[in-house]
C-alpha cells in the first residue's frame, strides 16, 4: 500500500523538493494533506497535480481565493492553525513532514504525535523550543521522529547498526555561509542580497539568513541534543566549505564514520520518507574527481555570536531555547525587510535572552506566553 503524507509547508523549498520524491515515486507514495501559510497560486498547482484529500492554508484571507480556484475537484479546502492542526490526524496518515517554517511547526507536530503518526522532521525549531516536551510526547506515543535535516539525516545514518555502542561526539558540518571568511568591519555592511545567497544549498529566505549568522547552525546542536540525547558539549561545530560531507559521529574507540553525498535535499526527505528501505534516485552521484580537496575549520564565535548563544541557551535550558528562538525569528524578519542590520540581529538576540523571564521547567502553555513576551521584548529593542 502506498504510503499516505501529509505536507505540512508544502510550498517552501524543503516542501516542493517532498512533492518531487513524491512525482518521483508515485507507486510508493500518495498526497494525503498539503497546507501552506501565504502562497496560495503555487499551493493550487500542487493540489492540482497531486489531489490531496485536504488542502489547508494558514492564512485565512486567503481561504476565498483557494476555495474558488478548487471548487471543481473532490478536495476539501480549509482555513487556518486550528485546520493544521486538525489535518495531521486523520487516520488514514501514515506520516507527516513539518516543514513549516519557525515556531508555527510546535503545535501540528504535537497534535501530530498524539494521534500516533510517524514525523519526518523538517522543522527544527520545533525541538529548539521546546524539545523535552517533544521527545517525551514522541516516546510516551511511541512514535518515530525521523531528522530530515540534512546534518541530522547523516548522524541517524551513522548511527544504524552501531546497536547501543557509546557516542563519543557528533561532529556537526556547517558550510559557514556565504560570510566565513568576512570581518567584522565587512559584516557590519553585508546587505540583505549577500546574505541570501548560499555558497551550496538552495533554501528558504530565513533559513538562508539563519546560515548567513550560524543561527542555523546553533539552532542544529540544540535539535541533535535531542534527537540522539547527547549532551551539548559532545557535539562539535566542524565548518566544511564544500559541504560534502553532511556529518560524522566519533565513536568511543576513535573511530569516526563519516556520511557524504551532493548538497541535494531531496536525498534525506527521500530517506525519512521510505526508512528503512533506501529507494532509487536519479539524483547526480557525489564525484570526488571534482573535490581534490576537503577542508575543516574551528567557527569563530566572536564574529558569529548567535553560535556561542544557542550553547548558552541550551546550557541554561528551561525555556531559554525558545526566548533565542523567538527573538531570532523577530530579527531575521527585520533585516529581511531592511529595518535592521546583520550584526545588529545578535545584540538585539542578547538583550532579549537577559530580558525575557526565564523558566526552568516549562510546559506547553508556558512556552505560548514564552514566545509571545520574548517576540514583544525583542521588537521594542531596535
Amino acid at each position: 500500500m502506498k504510503r499516505q503524507l501529509a505536507i505540512l509547508g508544502s510550498t517552501g523549498s524543503i516542501g516542493t523538493q517532498a512533492l518531487e520524491v513524491v512525482g518521483e515515486h508515485p507507486d510508493l507514495f500518495e498526497v494525503y494533506a498539503l497546507t501552506a501559510n501565504n502562497q496560495v497560486d503555487l499551493l493550487i498547482n500542487q493540489a492540482r497535480r497531486f489531489m490531496p484529500e485536504v488542502v489547508v492554508i494558514a492564512n485565512e484571507r486567503k481561504y476565498p481565493e483557494l476555495k474558488e480556484a478548487l471548487e471543481d475537484l473532490p478536495i476539501k479546502v480549509w482555513a487556518g492553525e486550528e485546520a493544521i492542526a486538525q489535518v495531521v490526524q486523520a487516520a488514514p496518515i501514515d506520516m507527516v513532514l513539518t516543514a513549516m517554517v519557525g515556531y508555527a511547526g510546535l503545535r501540528p507536530t504535537m497534535a501530530a504525535i498524539k494521534a500516533g503518526k510517524a514525523i519526518a522532521l523538517a522543522n527544527k525549531e520545533t525541538l529548539v523550543v521546546a524539545g523535552e516536551l517533544i521527545m517525551s510526547l514522541a516516546m510516551q506515543h511511541r512514535v518515530p521522529i525521523l531528522p530530515v535535516d540534512s546534518e541530522h539525516s547523516a548522524i541517524f545514518q551513522c548511527l544504524n547498526g552501531a546497536d547501543g555502542n557509546a557516542v563519543e561526539k557528533l561532529l556537526l558540518t556547517a558550510s559557514g555561509g556565504p560570510f566565513l571568511h568576512k570581518t567584522l568591519d565587512e559584516l557590519a555592511h553585508v546587505t540583505k542580497a549577500q546574505a541570501l545567497k548560499h555558497p551550496n544549498w538552495h533554501m528558504g529566505a530565513k533559513i538562508t539568513i539563519d546560515s548567513a549568522s550560524m543561527m542555523n547552525k546553533g539552532f542544529e546542536m540544540i535539535e541533535a541534543k535531542w534527537l540522539f540525547g547527547v549532551a551539548p558539549e559532545q557535539i562539535q561545530i566542524v565548518v566544511h566549505p564544500q559541504s560534502v560531507i553532511h556529518s560524522m559521529v566519533q565513536f568511543e574507540d576513535g573511530a569516526v564514520i563519516a556520511q557524504l553525498g551532493i548538497p541535494d535535499m531531496k536525498l534525506p526527505i527521500a530517506y525519512a520518507f521510505s526508512y528503512p528501505q533506501r529507494m532509487k534516485s536519479p539524483a547526480p552521484r557525489l564525484d570526488f574527481r571534482q573535490y581534490a580537496t576537503l577542508t575543516f575549520e574551528e567557527p569563530d564565535t566572536t564574529r558569529f555570536r548567535n553560535l556561542a548563544f544557542a550553547f548558552e541557551a541550551v546550557r541554561r535550558g528551561g525555556n531559554m531555547p525558545c526566548i533565542l528562538n523567538a527573538a531570532n525569528e523577530v530579527v531575521v524578519a527585520a533585516f529581511l525587510q531592511d529595518r535592521i542590520g546583520f550584526l545588529q540581529m545578535s545584540d538585539v538576540i542578547e538583550r532579549t535572552m537577559a530580558k525575557a523571564t526565564f523558566l526552568a521547567q516549562p510546559s506547553y502553555e508556558d512556552y505560548v506566553q514564552t514566545d509571545a513576551e520574548a517576540r514583544r521584548v525583542a521588537a521594542e529593542l531596535f
